[in-house]
């Protein structure tokens, strides 16, 4: 009773104004318990829901201390803070909620960070974790006195379901689910947490921030289009902002490789993998495993044919897996229109279609079939769960009956997804305008979402707002050798992408000569400057080549599109 009358009276002290808004922002915090119960009105949300509240909030000490004890060491140490779990209702009954969890330290910074999520969401973030490629000598958000919060983008994953939870689309029968988890999740919310965070605070903060990567890059980018005075500064990696267009290169890749003798099982996506290395790897100048200019690298997959381009017991690919390899590294077009505008998607390269490091990102082990097998490739797994849920809403629908390139009774579904799911306006002005700040981030080795893709965009960008005023708020950088989740990859990037973005967004202070390290255990911590888009790391011929002080940002042979 006592959490919900303090809750109560919290609520009715914002609406009158004399709580939360005090002259001084040095007041101390309430209660963590006191926000149980709250209330969240539906007015104080910028889109249509029926409100929320509080479920639970909880004092959380650090790992192995008392709840005043102060913070460990190390990248994942924080103090003590309220965690807080929130639900905001729907509008439709049949949708599900949207839950969302925010992280209050005691020592606040007056800065919140939104974390975007993965895949098909469905599951809260982890408040207490980093930004993409974030570093690994530096506390995390929560651990530099931010307000952290995420949400499930509005619905709630099979928490069993195989092999990943963010596979599960199941929640695209529901119309409300589909636009929420299309980006109206995002302001929900946004509005609903800063409400908490102004309840417990009594102030407002000062800057606010989002970072994401993947889905949670295509949220971060349509944070920066729809609601641009949202945030000051965000990081939006590997970002699948054009989504509807890369389900349809998802699809696409689905037929080619269920056709008989056209998949590569893992030993012939291994010997593509090392043999794009051994041809491309020297051209920036040092042979280390990484190819810096992806663009520059003409490996020809006809080297590996096999004898007469049939099977062999030696390592080879035969014609049809030949042919398989250079259609997923070419463009896909398609010549029908989608309301969203996307004419095509850009392919693949070679080195991170074959990428055996994170198989179930790549290829897969197993070939696409219906019923789709979970040991298949995670985006040909991603189509089918679209084909089945959110196109046909059909769970039985075979989806390799739908052809990306001639979809037939279900182009007019295709169209109408697209105009919800791609994020892909390239007029920032307003976020520009607003002081915002954009650093995007891809890996060149990207297995799930194309490096190239990214580039598309960013010159969309460019173009219409000229390459001098895009300078001035965003910055493209493409990381060599890194893959989609920077685990097992030829580079695993560590960047404090975060420091230099509050710099920028704060002090005015644009990035300078950022340089990026690599955690893989072969890297030995090595460090390549973070070039900026279009140009690329080139070793100079001499220095220690684990330094990034022996390279130099090269701007020749521009990234394909």
């Amino acid at each position: 009773m006592r959490s919900t009358l303090a809750a109560a009276g919290l609520a009715c002290a914002l609406f009158s104004g004399t709580l939360l808004f005090p002259a001084h922002a040095d007041q101390r915090p309430a209660d963590c318990g006191d926000l149980r119960g709250l209330r969240i009105p539906a007015s104080e949300i910028g889109l249509h829901t029926t409100g929320g509240e509080v479920k639970a909030a909880n004092t959380i000490a650090p790992p192995g201390s008392g709840t005043s004890a102060p913070p460990g060491s190390g990248t994942a140490a924080t103090g003590p803070y309220c965690r807080v779990d929130a639900v905001i209702h729907p509008v439709d009954p049949q949708a599900p909620d949207i839950t969302l969890r925010v992280a209050l330290p005691q020592q606040w910074n007056r800065k919140t960070m939104m974390f975007g999520g993965g895949g098909y969401d469905g599951t809260i973030p982890d408040v207490t974790g980093n930004v993409p490629f974030g570093p690994t000598d530096q506390p995390r958000p929560l651990g530099r006195g931010y307000a952290t919060y995420a949400g499930d983008s509005g619905h709630q994953a099979a928490p069993d379901f195989q092999p990943v939870p963010s596979l599960d689309g199941s929640f695209g029968v529901n119309d409300e689910a589909v636009h929420n988890f299309a980006g109206d999740a995002l302001k929900k919310t946004h509005d609903a947490a800063r409400f908490i965070i102004r309840a417990h605070y009594r102030a407002a903060p000062a800057h606010s921030y989002f970072a994401g990567g993947s889905s949670g890059g295509r949220e971060a980018l349509a944070v920066t289009q729809r609601w641009p005075a949202d945030f000051d500064g965000v990081i939006a990696a590997y970002p699948a902002w054009n989504a509807a267009g890369l389900n349809l290169f998802f699809g696409h890749e689905a037929q080619i490789l269920s056709r008989p003798g056209a998949f590569l099982g893992p030993a012939e996506q291994e010997l593509l993998y090392r043999a794009v290395i051994r041809s491309c790897d020297g051209e920036d100048g040092l042979r280390d495993g990484v190819v810096s200019n992806e663009a520059g690298c003409r490996f020809q997959p006809r080297t590996l044919r096999c004898p007469n381009g049939k099977d062999s017991a030696d390592p080879c690919l035969t014609d049809h897996q030949i042919h398989a390899v250079q259609a997923l590294s070419s463009p896909l077009r398609w010549k029908y229109r989608l309301a969203s505008g996307e004419r095509g998607y850009p392919g693949f390269p070679f080195l991170s279609g074959a990428d055996m490091t994170t198989p179930l990102l790549g290829m897969g082990s197993r070939a696409p079939g219906h019923p789709m097998p979970k040991d298949s490739g995670y985006g040909v797994q991603f189509w089918d769960q679209w084909v089945r849920y959110f196109v046909t809403r059909d769970p039985a629908f075979d989806s390799l009956a739908v052809d990306p390139r001639r979809p037939g009774i279900w182009q007019q579904r295709i169209s109408r997804l697209s105009a919800l799911q791609d994020v892909n306006d390239p007029d920032l002005r307003r976020f520009a305008k607003a002081g915002g700040k954009l650093l995007i981030l891809h890996g060149t080795a990207d297995e799930l979402v194309s490096h190239r893709s990214t580039v598309e965009y960013f010159q969309r960008v460019q173009k219409l707002m000229g390459p001098h005023a895009t300078r001035d708020f965003a910055r493209l950088y493409l990381i060599p050798g890194a893959n989609h989740v920077n685990v097992d990859a030829a580079f695993a990037a560590s960047h404090d992408s975060l420091s230099a973005l509050e710099r920028w967004a704060e002090e005015g202070k644009a990035p300078a000569r950022p340089v990026v390290t690599d955690l893989s255990p072969a890297g030995n911590a090595r460090t390549r400057p973070l070039c900026a888009y279009p140009s690329w790391p080139k070793y100079l011929g001499y220095g220690d080549p684990a330094s990034a002080h022996s390279f130099a940002c090269h701007s020749s042979a521009r990234p394909r599109t």
